[in-house]
């Protein structure tokens, strides 16, 4: 699986020890790790925790991603910016609990952490936790095991909602500020990133464009 890495300016100092608590889980386990940025609070391209939102929503509806990690202080913002893109399905995880049942339940493709609030001693420890209980198991599996059934009907049903509500992703790329969109696409590693994974050409054309 192609897991996707976002960090948002505030929490941009943390990024290292983001990204070595994931990398520690996520590659043992056979899935590769791209990093979008930030990589630290004084790069030039400055992530707000809306182009999380956007930047989520492009990685995964071109396929360049198959699963994204993203967070903000409280990883609220970038939960509600990522939901509100086509075909992302975002969880808030604070524990281990909340990855698994995620997980398991939702089947979602995009999770948002908190690398402020509650981000103390052993802080590496509880995301390593968080990530290995969303990458070592299927995801969707059910729990409890014989309400399985009820919520792949409840995701599939929640799938269709969300499509009859949102326009597709070549559209809100249109639509979107176009500042804000080459913001959100000025990491250092986009380029070098997402051309060479994403599978939707329009898509990929539309922001070499830019």
């Amino acid at each position: 699986m192609k897991v996707a890495l976002i960090i948002e300016n505030s929490q941009a100092a943390k990024s290292s020890i983001v990204h070595e608590a994931l990398t520690s889980v996520a590659e043992p386990l056979g899935h590769e790790v791209f990093h979008y940025g930030m990589y630290t609070a004084e790069d030039d391209a400055q992530l707000t925790y809306v182009m999380n939102g956007l930047l989520a929503g492009i990685l995964l509806n071109s396929k360049a991603a198959d699963f994204v990690i993203t967070g903000c202080g409280t990883g609220m913002g970038s939960m509600l910016a990522c939901n509100s893109m086509p075909g992302v399905f975002c969880g808030l995880v604070i524990d281990p609990t909340d990855a698994f049942l995620f997980s398991q339940i939702n089947d979602g493709n995009c999770m948002s952490m908190p690398y402020a609030k509650g981000f103390g001693w052993a802080a590496e420890l509880n995301l390593q936790d968080c990530y290995r209980k969303i990458l070592e198991n299927e995801g969707g599996a059910g729990y409890p095991k014989e309400r399985a059934e009820i919520m792949r009907t409840n995701r599939g049903i929640l799938k269709d909602l969300k499509a009859a509500a949102c326009y597709d992703m070549l559209t809100v790329l249109k639509n979107v500020d176009q500042n804000l969109l080459r913001s959100a696409i000025a990491g250092e590693r986009f380029a070098e990133y997402f051309y060479s994974n994403s599978q939707d050409e329009a898509i990929s054309a539309y922001l070499r464009n830019l």
